[in-house]
């Protein structure tokens, strides 16, 4: 077995508020006035999930924490052999939160670029919305991914209970201006959320999009579309929506057929960097380098990169692949 950590990757789905390391976020605490609990790595379930990012939202406050998180962002993946990476960050509500609407993203792009320069890595933002925040939230998500270039997507994300009907009229915009548009559909809820997302949404890829399962047509339908398929299992796992990685449909999603990347979602909240979710995918379905090489080239097929990062990221999974 080569070392994953050695296999270049490319990173589609992770929240950045959830990539935070536990001293460092401990230090933020202490700077704003928030008590950390000594069990913040203690995790399971979805209450846990929403608890745990109202005290990440708590610790968020100064230009500096988030270059900070952005940062050692770069330098983390970096380490897991991530060579591109989509980051999904909430810049608008933090910026309403704060007070400011542009320092939370234009502090993220700082820590962004010098990480970039740092440990040669490629970082592009996705700028998410929650499902159950107001649509003019939403708009202001897309004017502020509009400035800038290194911002590539804006999405829903959040509780799939809140429809995203609402928001289609603001991401038609998005399109329009020339924005990538990938939805969280198919993770708490049904296949109605992924028709939704494919449809009046207009998103490109799935973020989960593991409850296609439940209906035969639309498999078929998003392999005939070649949408990609945004795949979590141990974060899928943590929050309830698989009963233990063995029982995770990611075999039966490739089996189908369809286009599955492999991501951590909230990497740091559940232990398990990339290169880690790798080796438990390896290890849970007796998947061998090549799959394993297959689902990073998925990874780089499906993501927003250039196309001269794309073709060196196959070359340097096909150099993995051939080493001893």
């Amino acid at each position: 077995m080569r070392d994953l950590l050695k296999l270049p990757k490319a990173h589609l789905h992770v929240h950045l508020e959830s990539t935070i390391r536990r001293d460092t976020l401990r230090d933020f605490g202490a700077a704003n006035g928030v008590t950390v609990p000594d069990d913040v790595a203690a995790f399971g379930g979805f209450a846990a999930f929403f608890a745990r990012n109202d005290l990440v939202r708590a610790c968020l406050r100064r230009p500096g924490d988030f270059r900070r998180m952005a940062y050692e962002f770069c330098q983390d993946e970096a380490e897991q052999g991530t060579r591109y990476a989509e980051a999904s960050f909430t810049a608008a509500a933090h910026g309403e939160r704060l007070g400011d609407l542009d320092m939370p993203l234009t502090a993220v792009r700082e820590g962004l670029a010098a990480g970039r320069e740092a440990f040669g890595i490629e970082v592009r933002l996705l700028l998410d919305h929650s499902r159950r925040r107001p649509v003019e939230r939403a708009r202001r998500t897309v004017e502020l991914a509009g400035r800038h270039e290194d911002v590539v997507a804006v999405g829903l994300a959040g509780d799939e209970s809140f429809p995203g009907d609402p928001f289609a009229e603001v991401f038609a915009a998005a399109r329009d201006a020339g924005l990538h548009v990938v939805h969280h559909a198919g993770e708490g809820e049904g296949p109605a959320s992924i028709r939704q997302a494919i449809g009046p949404g207009g998103t490109e890829r799935l973020g989960h999009g593991i409850r296609v399962l439940d209906d035969p047509d639309l498999v078929a339908e998003v392999r005939e579309r070649r949408i990609p398929l945004e795949v979590c299992p141990s974060s899928n796992v943590a929050l309830g929506f698989a009963p233990s990685l063995a029982a995770h449909p990611l075999p039966r999603l490739r089996d189908a057929g369809l286009l599955v990347t492999l991501n951590t979602d909230i990497p740091a909240l559940i232990g398990t960097p990339l290169a880690r979710e790798y080796a438990r995918v390896r290890d849970a379905f007796g998947y061998d380098d090549a799959v394993l090489a297959g689902l990073a080239r998925a990874g780089v097929d499906a993501s927003f990169a250039p196309g001269a990062t794309k073709e060196r990221l196959h070359r340097e999974i096909t150099a993995w692949l051939a080493s001893p």
